[in-house]
């Protein structure tokens, strides 16, 4: 059968893809490896459903080999027998837990089957969030940013497990861009925050982003034009309005003297009146 690595999107339980949701309900076990991704997985499977799985909190290299030894260990029978997902949260392929497992796999079980299902990753929902538009043809890299190191270079970066926002934002500012910070977007635990000020994300959270944008790039798009036509046509439109109005909020073609007023019944009066010698002033 088959183990799926389903990508939960950013953390909000409605932006699962409709496919992911589908399997997560399929599936006769769901794995994963934190707190933050099980809660999302709740949403869609029943508790009963869920498989744990125990996972150390350090960066010893062997510890974390011999823990997805053993996660390994635990769901490829539950692959080989029947469905199994494991669940992580963004996309499984993008700065994920996700590889770990595939390459355990493939190395001690490769009889297992493993399929991907793509979620939305940080990546893509930071534009959303952020309401930056990352238009056709605009280079954009992806880095980290970990312990306030601002890698540099490209005009366009986007920084993932930002840990010191003041530090980082800092060294970005000398090197010459603008940055706007991203924390946990789109994500039902915690409260996001998207700020340009460094101090109101001063607190370590992994997951912080921030998007970095050279100053004074060209951002010029062909529909900008629009904007300016727009403009253009409300002021011919507002003085038109104001030349066919005199000061007295009367039509200007309709003076006191006894002009001639537009069309309808207004025109066969006055020529009715003209036909009798009844113009005000003696007019003809």
């Amino acid at each position: 059968m088959t183990l799926y690595g389903v990508g939960l999107g950013p953390g909000d339980a409605d932006l699962v893809s409709v496919r992911g949701k589908r399997v997560l309900e399929s599936v006769d076990v769901v794995y994963s490896p934190g707190r933050l991704s099980r809660a999302v997985a709740t949403e869609h499977v029943s508790a009963a459903r869920l498989g744990d799985l125990d996972f150390p909190m350090t960066r010893d290299e062997d510890a974390l080999r011999e823990a997805w030894r053993e996660a390994a260990e635990a769901i490829a029978p539950a692959a080989r027998d029947g469905d199994a997902a494991f669940v992580t949260l963004g996309d499984p392929n993008v700065y994920s837990t996700f590889g770990h497992l595939r390459r355990t796999l493939d190395a001690f079980h490769p009889d297992v089957d493993v399929e991907v299902v793509p979620g939305i990753s940080a990546m893509t929902a930071f534009a959303t969030a952020l309401d930056v538009e990352i238009e056709a043809g605009a280079g954009l890299a992806l880095r980290e940013a970990a312990g306030g190191a601002a890698p540099t270079g490209p005009d366009r970066l986007v920084l993932f497990k930002v840990t010191d926002a003041p530090e980082t934002a800092r060294k970005l500012d000398a090197a010459g861009y603008d940055v706007t910070f991203g924390r946990r977007l789109f994500m039902d635990a915690g409260e996001t925050a998207v700020t340009t000020d460094p101090e109101a994300v001063a607190d370590r959270d992994y997951y912080t982003l921030a998007y970095a944008e050279r100053r004074g790039l060209d951002t010029s798009r062909a529909t900008d034009a629009f904007a300016d036509e727009a403009v253009e046509s409300e002021t011919v439109e507002s003085e038109t309005a104001e030349s066919a109005v005199d000061g007295d909020g009367e039509p200007a073609d309709a003076a006191a003297d006894g002009a001639v007023p537009d069309g309808g019944s207004n025109a066969v009066e006055y020529a009715e009146a003209e036909e009798h010698g009844d113009l005000p002033g003696g007019a003809r």
